[in-house]
């Protein structure tokens, strides 16, 4: 993974290490794609084979370990002391709200009622299917899009606070806006038979504190101490040129182990309902593409460079599946087709968002990101140009 310096606009014609020649890529970086759909296919096999597995995968809590190992490197690079001035950009941080908590969860709100809500002739009405979109579109990310992001070359900075603000968001609106989607507007709209049974949810902030403090709070207290420890002993030049470098790794090392064991705990169930995967899975892939491209031309919209633009497009795109999992297992138990719809959501934003990584990078060398300063950290340094 690259060690990216935002202290200037990178592209193929930049002559620093983070850009450059794609052969000089590491070799775990370049055949990442390929190394994702080895340990999916692996996961599917192990889980299958052997499901007894998933009984040490959930009781060591391996899931959670990878997750949090994957996101430690990111949050032990960020420079917190930027922190100040991410939060007084209003307009990125707004602009981001409004992909957040409007157009994310009324996109998938629609994809929801249109793959599930019995108005399209040929796709009829699942209720639970309907209800496990809603649980995840309104679960905004605070976890993965940490490594998204990190990949793509987006600034850590920035999708660290639109993080915090997304964590405090889900706090204090995650039921409330389950409650509104799922119960509220689909009577509005004529389609009764979604919420036929179903009275309330009983979604609490104590659900969401917990999730948020485990996948967020301890790599985020770890990165924040690590980098604290480090730059005060060795020194900041030290911390970013031989700390950084050697803990970077682990990011993809640990998302690998987490793709693995995910998909094991879920082989027999993916196996044996193939064709709902499969259904599931379009509207998720719909939600993941035009929420990354519509955020994205957004922040190209404002002016945001390209690091801001891609953290707060991979901030939209992406969703907290481990929240809304917990949720509805909670809710409605771990065999009920609203659980299943969840758990279906990571095994398809892995290569999903992955591919997105690369239209990100894509974006990067092709676009002409000369002038485009809105949201820099570091506007006041000089910067060399491109001219692609």
């Amino acid at each position: 993974m690259s060690n990216v310096d935002h202290g200037h606009d990178h592209g193929p014609h930049c002559d620093c290490e983070s850009c450059g020649d794609p052969r000089s890529m590491n070799f775990l970086d370049k055949y990442l794609t390929v190394w994702i759909f080895t340990a999916m296919a692996a996961g599917v096999g192990l889980g299958s084979v052997a499901p007894s597995v998933t009984g040490p995968i959930r009781e060591f809590h391996l899931v959670e370990v990878g997750l949090i190992l994957m996101m430690f490197p990111p949050l032990a690079k960020a420079d917190y002391s930027r922190l100040p001035t991410v939060f007084s950009n209003w307009r990125v941080l707004g602009l981001s709200l409004i992909q957040n908590w409007l157009i994310g969860p009324t996109l998938m709100f629609a994809l929801a009622v249109i793959f599930f809500g019995g108005v399209v002739p040929g796709l009829p009405a699942r209720p639970e299917y309907f209800l496990g979109l809603v649980f995840i579109g309104m679960a905004r990310c605070i976890a993965m899009v940490l490594v998204w992001n990190e990949l793509a070359e987006g600034s850590t900075e920035y999708v660290t606070g639109l993080v915090a603000f997304n964590s405090l968001f889900q706090i204090l609106t995650y039921g409330a806006y389950v409650w509104f989607f799922g119960l509220v507007v689909p009577p509005l709209l004529g389609l009764d038979a979604l919420t036929a049974g179903i009275t309330t949810f009983d979604v609490s902030p104590v659900q969401v504190f917990e999730a948020i403090a485990v996948f967020l709070g301890i790599p985020f207290a770890a990165g924040v101490l690590t980098r604290y420890v480090g730059t005060r002993t060795k020194g900041e030049t030290w911390y970013d040129e031989e700390f950084v470098p050697k803990i970077d790794p682990l990011t993809l090392v640990a998302l690998l182990f987490t793709v693995v064991v995910m998909f094991a705990t879920q082989g027999e169930t993916i196996l044996a309902s193939p064709g709902d995967v499969l259904l599931i899975a379009v509207p998720l892939t719909v939600y993941f593409v035009v929420m990354f491209l519509v955020s994205f031309g957004m922040g190209r919209g404002i002016g945001a460079d390209y690091s801001t633009t891609t953290a707060i497009g991979f901030t939209a795109a992406s969703n907290n599946f481990e929240l809304a999992i917990a949720v509805s297992v909670a809710v409605f138990g771990v065999g009920s087709g609203v659980a299943f719809a969840t758990v279906v959501g990571p095994l398809i934003e892995v290569p999903v968002l992955l591919a997105l990584v690369n239209v990100a990078l894509l974006f990067q060398r092709r676009f002409d990101w000369d002038g485009f300063d809105t949201g820099r950290l570091d506007a006041a340094t000089p910067e060399s140009t491109t001219d692609d």
